[in-house]
């Protein structure tokens, strides 16, 4: 991990980019490897179908969503759908990017709101920078989401931007 700079960068490597950096680790062995990484990733995301989650903080949302969200090299924008009583009712992935950008139309985000009978809505979204401050970008698609919400009755409650085991939330930091 010290030669890598770390877990995050580890488990984002491909078996071949194992084989070549660590001597002594071939084909198979690094393929087994980039298999258990996956397979930690989906043991550690929370099981929205069976658990009951009420979310009370963004605290809660970040932990529903690190371990997806932070090692990624590619930026992705989901919504959490939520109930009349902020329990979880399903996560949405909205769209998959680039490793800067993720383009997001209000039209999607509340297409998949309706669908599944949203009260409310949570954004969620990564930067594979590691950078937590919002983009210009970041500010004014969330302003239309917001207002968009609004207008459909769907009220956006928080947006939490994810980086490097770390968050912020736009309602903590009076974004949103």
């Amino acid at each position: 991990m010290k030669e890598v700079g770390g877990v995050n960068n580890l488990i984002r490597m491909s078996h071949s980019e194992i084989k070549e950096k660590f001597k002594g680790i071939g084909k198979t062995k690094a393929i087994t490897l980039v298999a258990a990484f996956e397979i930690a990733k989906r043991v550690t995301k929370s099981d929205l179908k069976n658990d009951k989650i009420k979310i009370t903080s963004p605290q809660d949302v970040f932990e529903i969503f690190n371990s997806e969200l932070s090692h990624l090299d590619v930026e992705k924008f989901f919504i959490l759908i939520l109930n009349s009583v902020n329990i979880v009712k399903k996560k949405v992935e909205i769209t998959s990017g680039t490793l800067n950008a993720s383009l997001v139309s209000p039209r999607e985000v509340f297409k998949a709101a309706v669908d599944h009978k949203a009260a409310s809505i949570i954004l969620v979204h990564n930067h594979p920078s590691g950078n937590l401050e919002p983009s210009k970008e970041d500010m004014n698609v969330i302003r239309q989401i917001v207002e968009a919400g609004k207008l459909m009755e769907i009220p956006v409650l928080d947006h939490i931007i994810i980086a490097n085991n770390g968050f912020i939330s736009f309602v903590e930091k009076k974004l949103l």
